[in-house]
Order: C-alpha cells, then structure tokens, then sequence
C-alpha cells in the first residue's frame, strides 16, 4: 500500500531471526551501518544485494534490539 513494501525471508531463522525486522530508508547504506557501529552496535547481516539493486543490512545496537536498514536504487 502506498509507499510500504513487505518482503518475507523464509529462510531468516537460519540467520538467528525470531521475528520480524522493520526496516529504515538510507540513502547511504555503509555509511549508516558504520554510523551504528562506531555507536557500539554489531553487524548481523552485511550489506547484499536483495534484488533489483536494494541493499539491506542489519546490525544489532548495545541493548540487543535488531535495527534494519534499506537502500533502494536511484529511480531514473
């Protein structure tokens, strides 16, 4: 709806995931995740291409909560 997009791993309990991950719209990916890490949090999923040039990582922050980030191509 809108803007809102929903994807589904089935495969993300093999990455250590017990629930669902909302994602944050970056346009800098790698530039966010070492923003979050020099914050002390920890790189669970590198960045990687999920298809048609969106990136998307996750990293966990100092308390434990598991934050998701999204880059989406440049739409010409």
């Amino acid at each position: 709806m809108g803007d809102q997009e929903i994807g589904l791993d089935p495969n993300g309990h093999k990455a250590g995931l017990t629930g669902p991950i909302g994602y944050w719209q970056t346009t800098d990916i790698r530039k966010t995740v070492q923003s979050l890490l020099d914050a002390g949090a920890e790189v669970r999923q590198d960045v990687r291409d999920v298809g048609g040039g969106k990136l998307t990582a996750w990293v966990k922050d100092p308390d434990g909560n598991i934050i998701g980030l999204m880059e989406s191509p440049e739409k010409v």
